[in-house]
């Protein structure tokens, strides 16, 4: 299941890349296409942004804590999803969606010094958010419910009781 997360990160990052090339080479930074509207009643358009900072344009200018710190994180991520690579295959699919979202980004970020943001949902005043932003949080989404609903305690094998209780009985002769 490793190797499938990886292929699956990769195809999620090359996903992400590839919509941000198209976004950049059609649309103006700023320029606005209405893609579903019902009369008056917009509902997606999509809107060529550039933010240099997180999530609703924090931290800009923090360059260097925005490719940082998501550098580490999806390194952790990756290292887990090895470890965890014979586990269910829930937690690995949404590990690798917010891995390939942090690096998605993060090629940006290195690339741009700056997020290519362009998915609006005009309904609400929401900010403009990319492919990648959804992977994040779709990958956030499905490990919560992994880690809520579907992950069960590791049953204590035999051999640990018998590893734990030599503890016991070493440290009760220490302390006599």
């Amino acid at each position: 299941m490793f190797v499938f997360s990886l292929v699956l990160i990769a195809v999620l990052i090359a996903a992400d890349q590839i919509i941000k090339l198209i976004v950049d080479s059609t649309l103006a930074v700023g320029e606005i296409v209405e893609v579903i509207k019902f009369g008056d009643f917009k509902l997606f358009s999509l809107n060529h942004v550039r933010n240099s900072g997180a999530a609703w344009s924090m931290m800009q200018g923090k360059t260097w804590f925005l490719v940082g710190v998501p550098l580490i994180i999806c390194g952790l991520g990756i290292y887990y999803i090895y470890k965890r690579r014979e586990h269910s295959r829930l937690e690995l699919v949404s590990l690798s969606m917010l891995v390939a979202g942090g690096v998605g980004n993060l090629i940006d970020r290195i690339r741009l010094h700056e997020v290519i943001d362009y998915i609006k949902f005009e309904p609400f005043n929401f900010p403009v958010f990319n492919f990648a932003d959804i992977c994040v949080v779709i990958g956030a989404l499905l490990f919560a419910v992994y880690i809520i609903f579907l992950d069960k305690p590791e049953k204590k094998t035999a051999e640990d009781d018998v590893q734990s209780s030599d503890l016991n009985v070493k440290e009760q002769k220490n302390d006599e």
